[in-house]
């Protein structure tokens, strides 16, 4: 599929030097649309270039997903072979997490309180972006002994939410954490963070998707501001994160730091109203629908004049 993508569609340039001790010369690429596409741990990767608009991060996210799809149908495999966009391996319980960056400002400190109100908002969102899971992972999956948590649960609101055991670890691929403390911006390192979120489920929506990052961002604009809300943040982000996620309804009630319980909804319904307060009328973005959002392939001429969508995609907003 790789070799195919860049060698055969030319839908970028591959790597011809190192860049990590884990990426080797080959290993993955640049694409025309300025994402990445590359193997990591054994699997195909693909990432979204950097974007200062949400709606061209969703829209580069769907772009992906046709990339794949648009690679499998030219090499004749599109209808025996299909890429499933999840966060859990069915076979071994294993489960995987939809990773998120974000550019923060460096001077802003990732104090107690501003992580914990973090941590509260990430532990709740589940019940609008999570990708929705049967069942739950086997023990056997993994290396270590899994608490017990009485009966089996039937559905879960997010995926990946079972593996989550620390609330922020400097390493990810082994020890799942919401928050991956590495921190390696892309940008200038004196003036700027790179947050790493590891929470997230992927999406097929892209209307979750735009929830997801379009939230999220709202939340660390709040905290680069100091304009958090100061009464939710949770006893354990982590136990909280799988209650809400196990009671599959967002109705679940959760306990605070100061004792007092609440549900998910409760909670995001107050992020929400805070946001709202704060933020508000700022800019265009800020009061943006995504369910007003269409997409639309776009298509780019190549030198030989044949027209080919290369992983490209407008998102434009319709009107009310």
């Amino acid at each position: 599929m790789k070799n195919h993508l860049f060698k055969k569609m030319r839908a970028g340039v591959i790597d011809l030097h190192y860049r990590d001790y884990e990426e080797p010369p080959g290993n993955g690429g640049f694409l025309l649309n300025g994402g990445r596409l590359y193997l990591d741990m054994g699997h195909l990767e693909y990432a979204t270039p950097e974007c200062r608009r949400l709606v061209d991060a969703v829209a580069l996210e769907v772009a992906g997903d046709l990339l794949l799809q648009e690679a499998l149908e030219e090499m004749g495999a599109g209808e025996e072979v299909a890429f499933i966009k999840n966060n859990i391996d069915h076979h071994t319980g294993a489960t995987f997490g939809c990773h998120e960056n974000y550019l923060m400002r460096r001077e802003v400190a990732l104090d107690a309180a501003r992580l914990g109100t973090l941590l509260s908002f990430l532990a709740t969102r589940q019940i609008f972006t999570g990708a929705g899971r049967v069942g739950m992972a086997s023990p056997l999956a993994f290396d270590f002994d899994l608490p017990h948590e009485g009966a089996p649960v039937d559905f879960q609101l997010s995926q990946a939410r079972r593996l989550h055991r620390q609330r922020h670890l400097p390493v990810g691929a082994v020890q799942r954490a919401i928050i991956n403390a590495r921190d390696e911006p892309l940008a200038d390192y004196r003036k700027y963070r790179r947050l790493h979120l590891l929470i997230g489920d992927s999406n097929m929506s892209p209307f979750a998707c735009a929830l997801k990052l379009g939230t999220t961002a709202l939340i660390l604009t709040l905290i680069e501001e100091g304009a958090l809300p100061d009464d939710v943040i949770l006893r354990d982000a982590v136990l909280a994160t799988r209650q809400i996620s196990h009671t599959g309804t967002g109705r679940g009630a959760v306990q605070l730091e100061d004792g007092r319980t609440r549900d998910a909804l409760d909670l995001q319904h107050e992020f929400l109203a805070h946001t709202q307060r704060q933020l508000g009328g700022r800019d265009e973005e800020n009061g943006l629908d995504p369910g007003k959002l269409a997409l639309r392939p776009r298509r780019t001429r190549q030198p030989t004049g044949t027209a080919h969508r290369r992983g490209g995609l407008d998102f434009q907003e319709m009107a009310a």
